[in-house]
Formats: structure tokens, sequence, C-alpha cells
């Protein structure tokens, strides 16, 4: 069978949104030019599209046109390496599913454990954040929560007021044993973090005993500067929060 013949079986078989690299070929490394040449011309033809320089997909078509790929795809070699979790999606795009903003920017957020400068590919921006938690499959919730209130003055088509309402509804609904992994969790992140998480807890009535480890951490003189009015956390003061 020839080299353009085995790709175009290959790619029928994969979904729609999926996106794919050469080394998603069970080719000869002797073919790799075929298999190049091959792919961008069926990406010109417009049965498969270009996502960024060796990074195809096959489009979700719609009455409304085709579909680009899904965050996790655009950034998938990011998030799971030899099957391995090393990163998970964050910024904009978290906000987004856990209701903070309407907006869906071509710009994507990695939290993950080790630096890496901020990449392009194709139209996206993709940047990174550093974790210092461990990351999990059972606390990645948890984290995009801990990184919207970490960038709350910086979640876009909102206010650090109406997103910390939002918030306070989410944590309120998480089981208690969620509730006090998240005062675990916040421990590595910063004090003025660690502030308002405290009082968010506080007010959906978590108990003093999750409290105080996060209230022992923070300095009891110092103060940090959140524009959160006090018809929202009516706690504050307590939680030196200005």
């Amino acid at each position: 069978m020839k080299v353009s013949e085995t790709i175009a079986n290959t790619i029928d078989r994969l979904p729609a949104d999926y996106v794919f690299t050469y080394g998603d070929f069970d080719i000869e490394v002797s073919s790799k030019d075929a298999v190049v040449k091959a792919l961008n011309r069926m990406a010109v033809s417009g049965k498969i599209s270009k996502l960024a320089k060796g990074r195809f997909y096959k489009p979700r078509k719609t009455q409304f046109g085709a579909l680009r790929p899904s965050p996790y795809q655009i950034a998938k070699d990011f998030l799971e390496q030899n099957g391995e979790l090393v990163g998970y999606i964050t910024g904009y795009s978290a906000y987004n599913s856990l209701g903070l903003t309407t907006q869906i920017p071509s710009a994507l957020q990695i939290g993950t454990n080790k630096y890496r400068r901020a990449i392009k590919r194709g139209m996206y921006n993709i940047s990174f954040i550093v974790q210092p938690n461990k990351i999990t499959k059972k606390n990645i919730e948890l984290l995009r929560i801990l990184d919207a209130i970490r960038f709350i003055k910086e979640i876009p088509a909102t206010t650090p007021n109406e997103a910390c309402s939002r918030l306070i509804s989410i944590i309120s609904q998480l089981p208690e044993g969620k509730k006090i992994t998240l005062s675990n969790l916040v421990l590595k992140y910063s004090p003025s973090v660690q502030a308002i998480c405290g009082a968010i807890l506080e007010k959906t009535g978590v108990e003093n005993s999750t409290l105080k480890k996060i209230s022992d951490s923070l300095n009891p003189v110092t103060e940090y500067n959140m524009p959160i009015s006090e018809s929202v956390l009516p706690n504050k003061k307590k939680w030196r929060l200005k």
C-alpha cells in the first residue's frame, strides 16, 4: 500500500478534533518525507487542517462551519507525557468553564510544576504558570479554583466582586472533604490567595480547625489589597483584606 493510502486510511479512523503529528503514523523513518508531503497536500485540499508546524487535525464540521480543536487537543503534549499527568488547563478557558467569564480567548494557560517559556502554536498563544502543588486528576478542579482566586483581578469581562461571588457559590457546593483538601493546597499559594480562600471557606461554613492552619500561616500584621466589598465578603477585615 502506498504511503499516501496508509495515511488516508489512518486519518479516516481518527475522530474529528483529534490533533495528530507525523509520529501518529506507523510508517518507516525512511518514508518521513513522503508523510510530510502527503499531510501538507491534504491540508491544502481541505481534508485536514493545519494547527501549527507538524500538527494537523480533522475539523469537526457543523452547519456554522468547521470548529477548532478543543483546548485539550491543542495543548495535550503539555498535559500528559508517556501516560503521566504533567499539566492542566487553567486560565481563561478554565474561568469560562467555571462560569467566571463568558470570554473564550485564543490564549491558553497551562499549570505545570516546571517553568516553561510561552510559545505560539498556530493562532494560539500558550503560556505557563508554575503550580507548586503536585498535579493529580483528583485535585485539578481545586487547583483551577485557586488559580482563579490568584488572578481574580485579571479575569476578563467581570469584576473581583462578581468573580468572588461566583467562587463562593462554587466552593460552597464542594463536599466537605474537598474543602479540606482546598485548604491544604492553598498553603503553597501566596498569602493574599490564602487570605481570600480562608475568608471564602469561612463564609461557606467550614470548621474553625480547618481555617486555623490557613490563618496561622499568615503574618498577623500584613494586610492585602483586594477590591472585594464587605457585601460579598463580610469577614474581609478579619482576614486582613482591604
